[in-house]
């Protein structure tokens, strides 16, 4: 059986592509520039033109989302229609904590679209929902030790978060293993946080004060905006983080994801050490 994983110089691409071969597969990288491609056998693969023939000989697809926001759903279609065209058997596709329901509707519509499109391609399909990934609250501690803050809009709501390794270990087992064909998998870290019991964490590991500061939806995208992002990307960080405290967009308690990967999923503290190190 062969396994390919696309955006595979992505961060969680990279980690899906080292989870494989721990476990004895030697799967096919494919990447827009496959020569940044090192201890894999590579292939050119962009998602604004899939090129079918990349594709030939691929039992399964592990489908990882694009991030190019402008047209993310319409490169994740042309993606699948490769697929389709090239006889792969069937997609492992990355989806979005809660898919057509979450309340995250800015950063949900292109993972909801991409569902769609799969079960009417009519190729196999197993579907990860992805829950927050750790490193998403973890990635800039070192701006939070120097201001003192963490900032956000997510008020008392809860992030069930997961570094991830945990979410590529779970898309290397279900791409590897029979009977998950038609599944969809709703997945989350095993326990939930605030951002202030995050930030609670980095002041005792660090030995610095840090508090969580909440803002509006609005005052946060512009915060975002403020630190480069691009305003609709801001908007819909900014969306997505209220959407937490108000409607619970990010928390799941059914342990999905540790029962996939057989242990339990790295906790929050662990991930505030790695961050410091």
């Amino acid at each position: 059986m062969t396994i390919a994983v696309s955006a595979a110089t992505g961060q969680l691409g990279t980690l899906v592509l080292a989870a494989l071969k721990a476990r004895g597969a030697a799967p096919v990288a494919l990447a827009r520039t496959p020569a940044r491609i090192v201890g894999y056998e590579a292939r050119a693969f962009d998602y604004t033109a899939p090129d079918a023939a990349a594709l030939a000989g691929v039992s399964v697809l592990v489908l990882i989302s694009s991030n190019d926001f402008n047209d993310r759903a319409g490169q994740h279609a042309r993606a699948i229609a490769a697929a389709k065209a090239a006889g792969v058997g069937r997609i492992v596709y990355t989806s979005v904590l809660k898919g057509d329901a979450s309340p995250m509707t800015l950063l949900a519509a292109d993972h909801i679209a991409t569902e769609a499109a799969l079960k009417a391609s009519g190729v196999a399909y197993t579907i990860l929902r992805n829950g927050w990934y750790t490193e998403n609250l973890t990635g800039n501690l070192g701006a939070a030790l120097a201001h003192g803050a963490l900032i956000g809009a997510a008020g008392e709501g809860k992030y069930a978060a997961a570094p991830r390794a945990d979410y590529a270990e779970a898309a290397a087992v279900v791409a590897l293993e029979p009977g998950h064909e038609g599944q969809v998998y709703e997945l989350a870290g095993d326990s939930a946080f605030t951002m202030a019991e995050l930030a609670a964490e980095v002041a005792a590991q660090s030995g610095k004060p840090v508090a969580y500061v909440n803002m509006t939806q609005a005052d946060y995208a512009k915060a975002l905006e403020g630190f480069g992002l691009p305003a609709a990307f801001a908007a819909t960080l900014a969306q997505s983080d209220a959407v937490v405290g108000t409607a619970g967009a990010l928390y799941d308690d059914s342990q999905t994801l540790s029962r996939l990967i057989g242990r339990p999923t790295v906790p929050m503290a662990e991930s505030v050490r790695a961050a410091l190190a």
